[in-house]
């Protein structure tokens, strides 16, 4: 068969298999698609296909159809993560500054701990820490994967929920925005490259004049001529930061962040939003399954994947529970908060591909954190659902008081 024909069955896999299982199995209420396509990216990896069929592995995975899966991933998740950041709302959150900053702050720091401290446990044993890491930044990193909120998936769980338009919710949107910002600038910090400091700089102050530049732009051209220049100034981004040394990632989630989400309509972005995650996403989910490895065991990985959902987990509910009592928040709400808010998937993956492109963690650690990552997001609407479904107050939740 000809790289285009195996390129095709790559394809068809990709999205005819999550899509059967999803449909076939309802499994809507445990795990909406976007899991089971990165369940299903893990199955075809070399942990579990590549394992139990060596040869059609390497037939159907080769180095030039994972090269062609990698450019559509790479250009995907900028998408992605550009969108992200172009949707950060900061207005309300300054508004009611101190409610937000509290909980944002609590949510964020309590699973970095604990995060952090299983980190420094599980780095005691070779093959979790990259071979080109300092200790602080696979501690650091393990821990603030531990405390990642995926903003996307958030917003969809919250909208199957019923209560994305509701006070809760709109309070939820708040803090995970907030710590969005958070965690791409203790990422930045973790990727900072002392030798070449200088270009770094460089990029952060040719980025601001540059940022400034281009808002001017899009404030004087039509909306039609935004969504072309958008992706302009994506990929003029991207190029930057990864040249600098930041990684192209980062270079994504500022290019968007720096531009007001007023200047595009907002009906179109959900749409665009909604077919990048159909049409694009799954090919990354695939890319990031094929780098999932057991070769320090499975039981080792299985364990620490438990582990760090533990950490993460109650990380989270600790600091919201904390932030709730600081507060004065009606009961139930820091629970409700506190589940929605451990939500991981996109962003913790993508965090954790970055990590693994610096070999900062190795791709046991990776395999970790994607299967923790993935038992997180499921654990969000049944333990979400049933505290509504008992009758919760979570959906009347009185706005709280700055």
């Amino acid at each position: 068969m000809t790289t285009t024909e195996i390129f095709l069955i790559a394809m068809l896999l990709i999205f005819a298999v999550p899509w059967a299982i999803w449909r076939l199995g309802r499994t809507d209420y445990w795990a909406p698609l976007v899991v089971v396509q990165i369940i299903v990216g893990i199955l075809l990896g070399p942990g579990v296909l590549g394992a139990a069929f060596p040869d059609y592995y390497a037939f159907v995975f080769n180095a030039q159809v994972i090269g062609a899966l990698n450019g559509i991933a790479w250009w995907a998740v900028m998408i992605f993560v550009f969108i992200a950041g172009l949707e950060l709302d900061l207005s309300e959150a300054w508004a009611r500054r101190r409610e937000t900053g509290v909980t944002a702050g609590l949510a964020l720091v309590a699973p970095l701990a604990l995060g952090s401290l299983a980190a420094l446990w599980l780095v005691q044993a070779p093959g979790w820490a990259g071979a080109q890491a300092a200790g602080w930044q696979v501690v650091l990193g393990i821990g603030m994967a531990c405390a990642v909120t995926a903003l996307p998936i958030l917003v969809l769980l919250m909208d199957k929920l019923a209560i994305l338009r509701e006070p809760i919710g709109q309070r939820i949107l708040r803090y995970a925005s907030l710590d969005d910002i958070a965690i791409w600038g203790v990422l930045a910090i973790i990727l900072m490259d002392w030798e070449r400091i200088g270009r770094q700089v460089a990029f952060l102050i040719l980025f601001a004049l540059a940022a400034w530049a281009v808002r001017r732009l899009m404030q004087a051209v039509a909306e039609r001529d935004r969504w072309p220049l958008m992706l302009v100034w994506l990929a003029v981004s991207g190029f930057a930061a990864d040249w600098a040394g930041v990684h192209y990632m980062v270079g994504a989630f500022l290019a968007g962040a720096v531009l007001d989400h007023r200047w595009f309509d907002q009906a179109r972005m959900d749409l665009f939003r909604d077919h990048v995650l159909l049409a694009f996403m799954p090919v990354f989910f695939l890319s990031t399954g094929l780098r999932t490895q057991w070769d320090v065991g499975g039981a080792a990985v299985f364990g620490a994947a438990a582990l760090l959902l533990v950490a993460a987990v109650a990380g989270k509910l600790i600091g919201v529970g904390i932030a709730g009592r600081v507060l004065g928040w009606a009961k139930g709400d820091a629970l409700t908060i506190g589940w929605l808010l451990q939500t991981k998937a996109l962003i913790m993956i993508i965090f954790a591909n970055i990590l693994l492109d610096r070999a900062i963690i190795t791709n046991e650690t990776f395999t970790a954190l994607l299967l923790m990552a993935v038992a997180s997001t499921m654990l969000t609407v049944p333990m979400v659902a049933k505290r509504l479904n008992r009758g919760s107050d979570a959906t009347s939740v009185r706005p709280v008081p700055d």
